[in-house]
């Protein structure tokens, strides 16, 4: 049986899960995104890259269609009974989508008003197609269990808190590491062994480490260098604990600073503490990146943010561990208590070459906004 939360746990879940499903007026929905698995169930495999579905009905069913090599995966791992995890089988022409409707035919909801997730790693186009020839009146429900999703339990609270102490462990664990001459590989694998160390999991994407010119780089590339006695290194890495995720960010400074990352690490820093002081329950996504544009752009740095600075974060499975919404210009939709967001405030100048890219993760009060790390906003110099 599963062991992060309690029976009655997954019970409230899915009992609010199959309200929200008749609440829409279907039958049944199709669960393709791993997230939603693992919410509502605690299965837990990347079994996701091939065919695999959940159905959740309107009457609070709730079954597993997977591959052979994923059914003790979901004895183990799930609330799932043995009869309601069946596998499809697997030759050649075999037709999973086709397997899928048998099943809703076996469930008594194959001639229903039917939804399924589409916005989701779990389902490939060609999936999809698969998917929808098999049921061309099935409906994108996407936004059906994602939206359950975003507010967390005090269960959950307490997994995001946990990944948020792995997190500041693994920046001190990559600051000790860090000093002129010192390999990349050294530093991401003594921030990565924190995280393992400490009893947490592979985040949902890799952990982004760049130097020198590469500093200004917001995403993993392979390739490895060794620090110079002036150097510039930025990570954006996440502690993960049960898969619930609490992401970071921090630029390095290798020698001395200079005066140009002084005055980019003074904006940013202020942009953080203004996009915080947005973040209230009721308001608006949109406040936070008006926030830190206002900022950013009355530093002189307009050329150097981007046009996102923070999403939200939760459970999450490769390729990326962003939980949607992001803040951006304009975004209206409400923040509300016990959601859990990443704040960015990247600075990458392609002019000058420089970064500068603080960011934590947080969580939404009734009142306003609480930091998950510990660790402090000053500028990180080796």
């Amino acid at each position: 049986m599963p062991f992060h939360f309690d029976d009655a746990e997954y019970t409230a879940r899915q009992t609010r899960a199959a309200g929200a499903v008749g609440k829409a007026g279907l039958d049944a929905l199709i669960l393709f995104a791993p997230e939603s698995h693992y919410w509502i169930s605690g299965y837990d495999t990347f079994g996701f890259a091939m065919f695999q579905a959940m159905v959740l009905t309107a009457g609070g069913d709730l079954h597993l269609m997977t591959r052979m090599p994923d059914r003790i995966q979901a004895r183990l791992t799930s609330t799932l009974a043995d009869d309601r995890i069946h596998v499809w089988p697997q030759y050649e022409g075999s037709n999973p989508a086709e397997h899928l409707r048998n099943l809703l035919a076996d469930l008594g909801v194959a001639g229903g008003r039917l939804g399924y997730e589409s916005d989701t790693a779990g389902l490939t186009d060609h999936n999809g197609r698969l998917l929808r020839a098999a049921l061309p009146a099935i409906e994108d429900h996407s936004e059906l269990l994602r939206s359950l999703r975003r507010v967390k339990s005090p269960a959950e609270i307490a997994m995001h808190r946990r990944a948020a102490e792995l997190a500041d462990a693994a920046m001190e664990a990559g600051l000790a590491a860090t000093r002129a001459g010192a390999f990349e590989g050294d530093i991401l694998a003594a921030m990565q062994g924190a995280v393992l160390r400490g009893g947490g999991d592979y985040a949902g994407n890799e952990f982004i480490l760049g130097s020198g010119k590469q500093a200004l780089l917001s995403r993993y590339h392979s390739g490895r260098r060794h620090l110079e006695a002036q150097d510039q290194m930025t990570w954006e890495w996440a502690g993960a604990y049960a898969r619930y995720h609490a992401a970071m960010m921090r630029t390095v400074i290798i020698g001395q600073p200079n005066d140009a990352q002084r005055r980019m690490h003074a904006a940013a820093t202020e942009a953080l503490e203004a996009c915080e002081a947005a973040i209230r329950p009721g308001a608006p996504m949109g406040d936070v990146f008006a926030a830190h544009a206002r900022v950013m752009d009355a530093h002189g740095f307009s050329n150097a943010r981007m046009q996102a600075c923070g999403y939200a974060m939760g459970i999450a499975y490769n390729p990326i561990w962003v939980e949607f919404p992001m803040f951006y210009e304009g975004n209206p939709l409400p923040m509300q208590a016990g959601q859990v967001f990443f704040l960015h405030m990247i600075m990458m100048d392609a002019e000058t070459g420089l970064a500068m890219c603080p960011g934590h993760s947080v969580l939404v009060t009734e009142t306003g906004v609480e930091r998950l790390s510990r660790q402090t906003l000053d500028m990180l110099v080796r």
